[in-house]
């Protein structure tokens, strides 16, 4: 942790609240996006990322330096996305059950409904294709997929914000990968 970062936190914890609010105008983009790219909806991202930071600030006096500043904010935001998407899992289980299917019988899904910042806009559509098949692969994988190829984090600090080994995030990233290559698969052969 730099200088800056050190003498930032130590404000924060005094209670600064200009503090703050550097905090977030620093990380606010960072946060947005690892949330955008797990929940794929811009207004819950808007939701989750306030979450994350007044977690933050609510937990700042925790915060002791031993992993660096913005593993433990990944690990907030992480942590606090996959606890939306269950919330969300469950109220759609206890919805009413006529309000799940369409009108041919099928199970009706939400798509994404998001940009993600780091798309192209000439990619829009193969990104649309991209979220719908995270959406069905593994919590962990989708998790080390985003963190990884949309944020551009390296594996060894997936680990630290995963809290799990090396070994397991190459594990998880190579499981990713080859069920994304199945799911996609039938997209790109009609393309």
């Amino acid at each position: 942790m730099n200088q800056g970062q050190t003498e930032l936190i130590f404000l924060l914890q005094q209670g600064d609240e200009s503090a703050f609010r550097q905090l977030v105008d620093a990380y606010e983009g960072m946060v947005y996006n690892t949330v955008v790219g797990i929940v794929q909806n811009e207004a819950d991202a808007d939701d989750v990322t306030q979450d994350v930071f007044i977690q933050v600030y609510q937990s700042l006096h925790s915060f002791k330096g031993d992993a660096k500043f913005s593993t433990w904010l990944y690990r907030i935001a992480v942590s606090k996305s996959l606890d939306h998407l269950k919330r969300k899992k469950r109220k759609k289980r206890f919805a009413f059950v006529q309000g799940l299917f369409g009108s041919t019988g099928e199970v009706v899904t939400d798509p994404p409904d998001f940009n993600h910042p780091g798309i192209v806009l000439e990619n829009k559509e193969r990104a649309g294709e991209l979220f719908k098949a995270l959406e069905r692969i593994p919590e962990n994988q989708r998790v080390a997929f985003t963190l990884h190829k949309l944020e551009g984090i390296s594996y060894q600090e997936i680990a630290a914000i995963m809290n799990t080994s090396l070994y397991a995030v190459e594990s998880l990233m190579g499981r990713a990968k080859s069920n994304l290559k199945k799911i996609l698969k039938d997209y790109y052969e009609k393309n």
